[in-house]
């Protein structure tokens, strides 16, 4: 019988500690997803946030477009390239 409790009890300390670890093991869900996709993004150079959304997507592969550069995330383009690109979008507002 004391071998039962001291199973249990280790049973039940092995489960505490792993609650927390399985519970941020489960996948994101879609509404997690959508507030993913819309960070802010310091353009520092013009001292301004933008939105990054699906319209800052479509600029984004707009400027790559008429640039000639391969597609690639913004979060990867590296700081020169960051700059260009606001530089290009201050200047190519949105028609809305």
């Amino acid at each position: 019988m004391r071998r039962a409790k001291y199973l249990i009890g280790s049973f039940l300390l092995v489960a505490a500690f792993a609650a927390p670890v399985s519970i941020r093991a489960i996948p994101a869900t879609q509404e997690d997803h959508k507030q993913d996709e819309h960070k802010k993004v310091y353009d520092k150079q013009h001292k301004d946030y933008h939105n990054w959304d699906d319209n800052e997507n479509r600029a984004w592969g707009n400027f790559l477009t008429e640039n000639h550069r391969d597609s690639h995330d913004f979060a990867k383009a590296n700081k020169k390239e960051q700059s260009e690109y606001w530089n290009w979008r201050h200047s190519h507002p949105d028609k809305d």
